[in-house]
């Protein structure tokens, strides 16, 4: 799980902020494509979305190849979905 910047998000009726986005890798072929699962919560760790992320392609590379591949990969899947970690 990884801090991002707060985002709001519509749930349930009300706004809340989502300020936790965890990332899990559901399937990874260990060839060139691995498909993540994110989550984003709140403080109270509230699930208030989620979704999947598909990685392949130069950024699969980069990603089986990185000396820290979760690093890369919470970055990527935040890049994907417009967070910021902080």
């Amino acid at each position: 799980m990884k801090q991002i910047q707060p985002v709001s998000i519509w749930y349930n009726g009300q706004i809340y902020q989502a300020t936790i986005f965890n990332l899990l890798s559901a399937y990874d072929n260990l060839v060139d494509t691995c498909f993540f699962t994110y989550f984003l919560y709140d403080n109270a760790q509230l699930q208030l979305a989620t979704g999947s992320l598909t990685l392949n392609g130069a950024d699969y590379t980069t990603y089986s190849s990185s000396p820290d591949s979760n690093s890369y990969a919470y970055q990527w899947g935040a890049t994907q979905l417009n967070l910021t970690l902080v």
